[in-house]
């Protein structure tokens, strides 16, 4: 976000001034309090535009305040299936879990699991995500032996013993966490101890990161090698990386950056479109900048303001590779990358899969 910000105001910014960001702290939903301040705080600022936040159920606690004061919300990285359509000021970059379910469960079953094993933790973000890999998975004639419906966890657990002892008793080919890394790392170790096959281990976005050797979540060389996850969003070029690195050199992790551009982005070419950065403005020209009823197509802030002080229509061309935004207010479409972790507990990029975005 800073990035697009940058580069809105180098150009000028907009309507001849500055665009200006003011950053708050989302939390989790184990600390609802601290999004609610932040929301409470971002509404009374009379903001234009808010972007975030990064879990669902984040956004389900915060969404009807933000969108209740006429302002547009736009998340980088809300997945929950149950966000679409969820209000005409609520958008988001990033696909729903309808997209990276499909591809995770195909990428399950295509390695040769019948046998699919689910450590899921009890949030809105992790039970949709594992309600459509077990409709993947069960759809091409396999078994969810564990993690379905009712053997979720909770998010504040610690003690994986259990849950982890259960999930290989039901004796699965293969076994997906959907967690976030607070969990992540304990139950890797766990699964460790318990003497499972970690090759035969899928991460998705929520903890998808390189873990390494070292440190609080590094574990032993080797200790991942062949496990692989999922991430919504087209890998970044180098280029698009080491701008990212200009804005933070210490930069490791590139997951939702993308989004988070252009949801920024986006924003800023919708107000200038519209005349004015109101919310209201914003909201009803965030899909046609978006392409979605065509123009012309272009990247970056720059070449897009142009096109609009020229009077032509614009169809944005994002960075994260999503398309237009649909009547849900998601994008049409998506790419999910996958991704396999080598012997330093670090993951590369394999290769990507596009799909489209189903509307009800």
């Amino acid at each position: 976000m800073d990035l697009a910000v940058a580069e809105i105001n180098e150009a000028g910014g907009l309507f001849g001034a500055d665009v200006e960001v003011t950053h708050t702290d989302s939390s989790d939903a184990q600390n609802a309090s601290v999004a609610t301040a932040s929301a409470q705080e971002l509404i009374s600022a009379g903001v234009s535009v808010i972007i975030g936040a990064a879990s669902s159920s984040v956004t389900k606690n915060v969404v009807d305040d933000i969108t209740g004061a006429g302002i547009v919300q736009i998340s980088p990285a809300n997945t929950a299936t149950d966000l679409s359509g969820y209000h005409d000021f609520y958008f988001r970059t990033a696909p729903p879990d309808t997209v990276q379910g499909d591809v995770l469960g195909n990428l399950i079953v295509s390695d040769g699991a019948s046998n699919v094993g689910i450590l899921v933790f009890n949030d809105s973000y992790g039970t949709s995500l594992r309600d459509v890999v077990e409709g993947v998975v069960t759809d091409a004639g396999g078994t969810i032996v564990y993690g379905t419906q009712g053997q979720e966890f909770d998010p504040a657990e610690q003690n994986f013993s259990t849950i982890v002892a259960d999930a290989i008793a039901a004796s699965p080919d293969a076994i997906a966490i959907l967690a976030f890394t607070d969990q992540t790392p304990l139950i890797v170790r766990e699964l460790v101890a318990q003497g499972w096959d970690m090759s035969k281990t899928y991460f998705v976005d929520g903890n998808l990161q390189n873990f390494g050797t070292e440190g609080e979540t590094g574990f032993p060389a080797g200790t991942l090698e062949n496990a692989q996850g999922t991430l919504p969003g087209a890998f970044p070029s180098e280029e698009f990386q080491e701008r990212m690195r200009g804005v933070d050199p210490e930069l490791t992790e590139f997951s939702y950056g993308p989004e988070a551009y252009d949801a920024t982005i986006l924003a800023a070419l919708a107000a200038l479109k519209g005349g004015d950065s109101s919310g209201e403005t914003i909201q009803a020209n965030l899909a046609a900048v978006s392409g979605a009823d065509g123009g012309e197509e272009c990247t970056g802030w720059q070449e897009c303001a142009d096109l609009l002080a020229d009077g032509e229509d614009i169809a944005y061309q994002s960075v994260s590779g999503v398309g237009p935004f649909n009547e849900a207010n998601d994008p049409s479409s998506a790419f999910i990358g996958i991704y396999q972790f080598g012997p330093d507990n670090t993951y590369t990029f394999s290769r990507s899969e596009e799909g489209e975005v189903p509307q009800d």
